[in-house]
C-alpha cells in the first residue's frame, strides 16, 4: 500500500495498491470506503489498483471513489499511477506507459525532473455521449446552455474527458464567478445528481484570471469536493476555449496546487503536466 499525493500544496491523495499479479482488485469498494476514511482509516480521495495491461498496454487501471463506486478514470490518479510505476521499476530515465482504463488508452509520460506529461486523448462533446440530456447548439455541443439548479439558472458546458464534467463559469447575467463565496458543499451535489446527468457529473466552478491563467473548485461524482482533479482541468480548459474565454494553453489552479494543461489543435489532444509525490507506503489491515 502506498499513498500519492497529486499537487503541491493541499494536495488530492490517493491510496495505491500493487495489483500486478491479479487482473482483480485485491480490495473491495466497501474496503476501499474504509481506507479512505480520514479518521478511522488511511484517508485518501479514492483507492487506484496497478493491474496487468491488456491488449498491448503495459499496464491497467482501476479505482474506487471514497464512497465505493467505481469512476471510468482519473486524471491525477493516472499522473500518480505513471510516478508510483516509475517507482516500483526504479526507472531513473524519462519513460512512458501505455495505461488501459475504463476511459481508454492514456499515455502519461514520468520525465527525469518528476514532472508528469499525460496525453489525455480527445474530448468528447457529443451530449449523448458525455452524457447529459441537456441539448446541443448548431454544432451539437453544449455550450453556454443554461441549467436549473434549484431556482438559479447557471451557464454551463458539458464535456466528457472519459467522464462527464460540467463546467460553469457562473449564473446567468453575472460577470465573474466569486470562488472564495461559492457554497460548494451546497451547491455541488445539487449538480451531481441532477436529472440532466444521467450517469451523474464532475462539475468544475471556473474564474478566468486571465486568457492563460484559470482557477477552479471541484465537486467531483463519488467523492465530493476535492482539492484537485485533473481530467475537470482538462475539460475547463477545453470549456474554455470553446467559451472564448481563454487560449489552449493555460495555468489551471486547483487548491492542491497549479497544473498545466493545453488543447493542442494538430492533434484535438488535450495534455496534462504536473507533479505527483510519494508520501509513504505500508499495509493496511483490513
Amino acid at each position: 500500500m502506498s499513498m500519492i499525493e497529486a499537487g503541491s500544496e493541499r494536495p488530492l491523495r490517493l491510496c495505491w495498491v500493487d495489483n500486478r499479479d491479479s487482473k482483480v482488485p485485491k480490495i473491495s469498494p466497501e474496503e476501499a470506503v474504509e481506507l479512505c476514511n480520514r479518521n478511522f482509516g488511511v484517508g485518501g480521495d479514492g483507492v487506484i489498483f496497478v493491474l496487468p495491461g491488456v491488449d498491448g498496454t503495459d499496464y491497467s487501471m482501476r479505482i474506487f471513489n471514497s464512497d465505493g463506486s467505481e469512476p471510468e478514470m482519473c486524471g491525477n490518479g493516472i499522473r500518480c499511477m505513471a510516478r508510483y510505476i516509475a517507482k516500483l521499476e526504479n526507472a531513473i530515465e524519462s519513460r512512458s506507459y501505455k495505461i488501459h482504463t475504463l476511459a481508454g488508452l492514456i499515455v502519461p509520460c514520468v520525465r527525469e525532473d518528476g514532472q508528469v506529461v499525460v496525453d489525455m486523448g480527445p474530448p468528447n462533446l457529443n451530449p449523448a455521449q458525455i452524457p447529459t440530456k441537456l441539448p446541443g447548439n448548431e454544432k451539437g455541443f453544449v455550450v453556454r446552455a443554461p441549467l436549473n439548479v434549484s431556482g438559479k439558472t447557471w451557464i454551463v458546458t458539458c464535456v466528457s474527458m472519459g467522464n462527464p464534467h460540467c463546467v460553469t463559469f457562473g449564473e446567468q447575467g453575472t460577470q465573474d464567478l466569486d470562488l472564495d463565496a461559492l457554497p460548494l458543499e451546497q451547491v455541488g451535489p445539487l449538480f451531481e445528481h441532477h436529472q440532466m446527468f444521467p450517469a451523474r457529473t464532475n462539475t468544475e466552478f471556473v474564474q478566468v484570471l486571465s486568457p492563460s491563467h484559470l482557477r477552479m473548485r471541484v465537486w467531483e461524482r463519488g467523492a465530493g469536493a476535492t482539492l484537485a482533479c485533473g481530467t475537470g482541468a482538462c475539460a475547463l480548459l477545453v470549456a474554455a476555449v470553446l467559451e472564448q474565454r481563454a487560449g489552449r494553453k493555460c495555468r489551471v489552479d486547483l487548491p492542491g496546487g497549479p497544473l498545466e494543461i493545453e488543447w493542442r489543435e494538430d492533434d484535438n489532444h488535450v495534455y496534462m503536466t504536473g507533479p505527483a509525490e510519494a508520501v509513504f507506503s505500508g499495509t493496511a489491515f483490513l
